[in-house]
C-alpha cells in the first residue's frame, strides 16, 4: 500500500484535518506545535503521536520448518504467497499455526481481512498479542497521562521525570475547551505564566537557601542538589503541565486503548489522543483496524465505533 492510498485510508473525508503525515520510512505521526505566551510560556493545544517501532516480519526462515512435513501437504506453497503489512502477517501466521493452516487450502493473504474478523468476531484477540507497536505522546498533560497509565496489560510506560529535568523544559498543555473559548483562552495563558514564573522563583529560592547553609534539602554532589530542588519546585506545577510519554503495547492492548479512549464517553482530551492513535493504526496496520468507524461528534470531535469490542 502506497503512502497517498494509507493516507486515504487512514482518515475518513470529514477527518482528513488531521492530516497524518508519514515519514522516509512509512511510519505515520500527527506532530504537536508549540505556542508561547507573550512573555514566552511555552503552551500545546493538541496530542503529538508519532509511531517509532513497529514489528518487522520475515518469513524466509520458515522454509526448514515447514519442509520438514510431508511433501503431499504442499506447506512451502505458504511462502509464496502475496505480502501484506509486517504485524498483520505476524498475527496471521500465529494464528495459523494453532491449526497448522500452511496447506493451498488455507486463507491466502489476500483474504486476509476475512481473516481478522473471524478473529474478531470469535474474540480469539491472543494472536494479536504478538505485535508490539511503540509511540511517543507530547502534548498530553498530567492528568491525562493518570489516566493512560491505568491501562497495565500489554503496556509499557516510560515518561518524563519532573525530578530530573528543569525548567527550562517546561511546557503546559490547553484543554480543547480552554481553546475555543475566548475567556478561558485568556485565563489559560495567565494561570500557566503563574505556575512558570512560582516554579522558577521557587527553585532560585530552594537553591539559594541551601547554598547559604540553610540545609532544608538533603544533598551533596551538585547533580543531587539539582534534583533535590527540582522534585521540591516540581509541587506547584499545575495538573496542565506536558508530560512526554513512550508507550509500547501490542495490537490487542491497543484496540482496548482505543476502544475505551476514543469513546464518545471517554474524557475530551485522551479521546483526542486515542483518536490520533487509531488514525496512526490505520494508516501503518489497516487490516487490523479496518473495523472501526469514526464518529464525529456534535462538539466537533471525533469517536470511534467497532462492531467486536474486547476481542
Amino acid at each position: 500500500m502506497t503512502t497517498e492510498e494509507k493516507m486515504n485510508h487512514a482518515a475518513p473525508p470529514e477527518a482528513l484535518r488531521y492530516s497524518v503525515k508519514f515519514t522516509s520510512s512509512n511510519y505515520p505521526y500527527l506532530p504537536s506545535h508549540p505556542l508561547c505566551t507573550e512573555i514566552g510560556t511555552p503552551y500545546l493545544t493538541s496530542p503529538g503521536v508519532h509511531l517509532i517501532s513497529k514489528p518487522s516480519t520475515d518469513l524466509t526462515s520458515l522454509r526448514d520448518f515447514l519442509a520438514g512435513y510431508g511433501e503431499d501437504l504442499h506447506f512451502l506453497q505458504y511462502l509464496e504467497d502475496e505480502s501484506i503489512d509486517d504485524a498483520t502477517q505476524l498475527c496471521k501466521l500465529a494464528g495459523q499455526l494453532c491449526y497448522m493452516s500452511f496447506s493451498p487450502r488455507r486463507t491466502k493473504n489476500s483474504e486476509a481481512s476475512r481473516y481478522f474478523d473471524n478473529i474478531k468476531q470469535s474474540g480469539h484477540g491472543s494472536v494479536l498479542e504478538h505485535a508490539n507497536f511503540s509511540f511517543l505522546f507530547y502534548g498530553v498533560s498530567r492528568s491525562l497521562t493518570h489516566e493512560l497509565v491505568r491501562h497495565r496489560a500489554g503496556f509499557a510506560f516510560s515518561q518524563v521525570s519532573q525530578r530530573y529535568c528543569s525548567g527550562k523544559v517546561v511546557r503546559f498543555v490547553e484543554r480543547p475547551e480552554y481553546s475555543r473559548d475566548p475567556e478561558l483562552h485568556s485565563l489559560f495563558l495567565q494561570r500557566i505564566d503563574r505556575a512558570a514564573k512560582e516554579y522558577d522563583e521557587l527553585a532560585e529560592n530552594l537553591l539559594r537557601k541551601q547554598k547559604s547553609g540553610s540545609e532544608i534539602l538533603s544533598a551533596e554532589a551538585k547533580t543531587d542538589l539539582r534534583k533535590k530542588v527540582q522534585q521540591a519546585a516540581r509541587s506547584v506545577l499545575p495538573n496542565e503541565t506536558e508530560a512526554p510519554i513512550v508507550v509500547t503495547a501490542n495490537v490487542r492492548a491497543w484496540r482496548h486503548f482505543i476502544e475505551m479512549r476514543a469513546n464518545l464517553h471517554a474524557e475530551t482530551e485522551i479521546r483526542e489522543l486515542a483518536f490520533r492513535v487509531y488514525l496512526c493504526f490505520n494508516a501503518t496496520e489497516p487490516i487490523l483496524f479496518d473495523d472501526y468507524e469514526t464518529v464525529c461528534l456534535p462538539d466537533g470531535t471525533y469517536a470511534v465505533n467497532t462492531p467486536y469490542s474486547k476481542v
